[in-house]
């Protein structure tokens, strides 16, 4: 049992070293886990001492309070991870499967079925649909989400609407971000401004898929221009296709850097990438370092949706050149994206789930090296949050124990017995039962 004292200590724990923040360096093993002994207090990191260190020297606060009083639990090892921090998902769309499956999970499939679906959206339909991820991802121990959110028309401002009501509820448990979500010629009409008025006012983020057309350099010109005029960050889906010829990331650079563009540009999935040949990868990788972007890999809905042909197995993984973007020096980042809905029938939002998929996805094992960071530390500073995805002296005690000891059987096994921590405290929270939407859900036949 956690110690429910306001001074403790967890010792024996291993943590990724990559996640631990600390003036001094901590040794790891082959797989990069440090052996540490946590001291809380008042629900926050007090110290991190290393496993050579002598636990009898005195701690910060020994002039006033015995060390025999420090209550001391051995976790025999057991890793602990910061909270995940989910950078790329859609929980407008989420859960709504049983009443609009995509039958041939194809991309194309997908559109055209959440557009027909889009009849049923309303304020508390939403409302609760989106509840309910946020649910899921705060039993599985998330700290943040950046959610895209369809917005033509007026249901752009009923989904930032919903958005802002909860990102209110939400603010002490999980941090959210929204991110508009509309084809990138939008943006040449005037509902496109209006829509970049809208996200500038709820603080969020201006988003859009660019596909290719002859016209994309215009499109990206003008999307960068209105994040400009208003001081906003992008989040671009980009090349979420198996053609060679699908170039958007390198224009998005292009535009970059001849708008000297400022601030953040994310870009998801980035699929066409793996299928290119090493002389465009190499050119469009420099230009991306150059234009200082971020990369996030979508690997477990790419591979639902990429190399899809009814009665033919699939050749390819769907995943973008993950490797080789981060030896370029450049943000790698691994999230979520849809769940159980017509892009990906299966997903529950939780972190651990999408670093294991996307281990074995995009052998990211052998060595692990720093990896974890992907799903934790990377997105959140990407997302300004210096307080949140790494273990740190002076943070909350916010992080989740789970009870393997090694990278092979963390991976190995669903962790459905994690321990989740707030502020030094045990959290009890469990996942909402799927019964709880069946009238929003369930198909009309059912």
């Amino acid at each position: 049992m956690i110690p429910q004292s306001r001074h403790y200590r967890l010792q024996n724990v291993h943590i990724p070293v990559a996640l631990l923040e600390s003036d001094r360096s901590f040794v790891s093993d082959r797989d990069g886990l440090s052996l540490v002994t946590l001291e809380i207090q008042d629900g926050k990191i007090l110290q991190i001492f290393a496993a050579e260190d002598d636990l009898q020297l005195p701690s910060i606060e020994a002039s006033t309070i015995e060390m025999s009083t420090i209550e001391t639990l051995d976790l025999k090892k057991k890793i602990i991870l910061p909270n995940f921090v989910d950078i790329h998902t859609h929980l407008d769309k989420g859960q709504i499967w049983e009443r609009s499956p995509n039958r041939t999970g194809t991309f194309s499939d997908a559109l055209a079925t959440v557009g027909r679906d889009h009849a049923r959206w309303n304020r508390e339909e939403l409302y609760r649909r989106m509840s309910f991820g946020l649910q899921c991802s705060y039993a599985h121990g998330t700290r943040a989400i950046r959610t895209h959110l369809d917005s033509y028309g007026a249901m752009g401002a009923i989904n930032f609407e919903v958005f802002k009501t909860l990102r209110e509820e939400w603010a002490d448990r999980i941090s959210l971000e929204g991110v508009c979500l509309v084809g990138l010629d939008y943006f040449l009409t005037d509902a496109g401004v209006e829509l970049a008025d809208l996200v500038a006012e709820a603080g969020a983020i201006l988003g859009a898929v660019v596909y290719p057309h002859s016209q994309v350099d215009e499109q990206l010109d003008r999307i960068f221009t209105l994040a400009q005029e208003r001081q906003l960050n992008l989040d671009l889906h980009t090349d979420e296709t198996d053609d060679p010829s699908a170039n958007g990331l390198e224009r998005i650079a292009v535009t970059a850097i001849r708008k000297q563009f400022t601030g953040k540009i994310l870009c998801g999935h980035c699929c066409s990438l793996a299928v290119q040949s090493p002389e465009q990868v190499e050119k469009t990788l420099d230009l991306v370092q150059q234009a200082k972007l971020g990369i996030v890999s979508l690997p477990m809905c790419n591979l639902f949706l990429q190399d899809r042909k009814a009665q033919q197995t699939p050749i390819w993984r769907g995943v973008t050149r993950v490797h080789e973007l981060k030896s370029q020096g450049i943000p790698v980042m691994f999230a979520s994206d849809n769940c159980r809905d017509p892009f990906f029938g299966f997903g529950d939002h939780d972190g651990l789930e999408v670093f294991k998929e996307s281990v074995r996805i995009a052998h990211l094992d052998t060595p692990y090296s720093d990896w974890c960071a992907s799903v934790s530390k990377i997105p959140a500073d990407w997302m300004d949050r210096p307080d949140l995805g790494r273990i740190k002296v002076g943070l909350p005690a916010d992080f989740i124990i789970f009870n393997a000891r090694y990278w092979s059987e963390l991976l190995s096994r669903p962790q459905s017995d994690r321990i989740l921590l707030r502020q030094g405290k045990v959290l009890e929270v469990s996942l909402p039962d799927y019964a709880e939407l069946d009238d929003l859900i369930l198909p009309i036949s059912a």
